[in-house]
């Protein structure tokens, strides 16, 4: 069922960057995956040391993962604006040659 589930989201992954390319894609990948680890990553570490009932555990998932959600946007917005950057920066720096020819001839 595991294998079926990242098959469905691979294949989800591609049609979305052929229909908004690929920086496009990866930039809402980003946007999706730095604050879901994030929360995973609080909520295991955390829900261990502080909560030994598992219904505390569960029941503090949700203001965690709001609060861990907004604390991540300015790390999200970074990498974004870092890829941008570099991607505007590439964009500029490209050297098209072309030889001129008089109007005359």
């Amino acid at each position: 069922m595991t294998y079926l589930f990242i098959y469905v989201i691979g294949l989800i992954l591609i049609w979305w960057t052929y229909r908004v390319g690929w920086l496009e894609a990866f930039k809402t990948v980003i946007k999706v995956l730095v604050p879901s680890a994030f929360i995973i990553l609080f909520n295991i570490k955390g829900g261990r040391l502080l909560f030994k009932s598992p219904v505390f555990g569960v029941l503090s998932v949700l203001p965690t993962s709001i609060f861990i959600y907004r604390v991540s946007l300015p790390l999200v917005s970074f990498i974004n604006n870092w890829i941008e950057n570099k991607r505007r920066k590439d964009y500029f720096t490209q050297v098209i040659e072309t030889d001129s020819v008089a109007v005359d001839d």
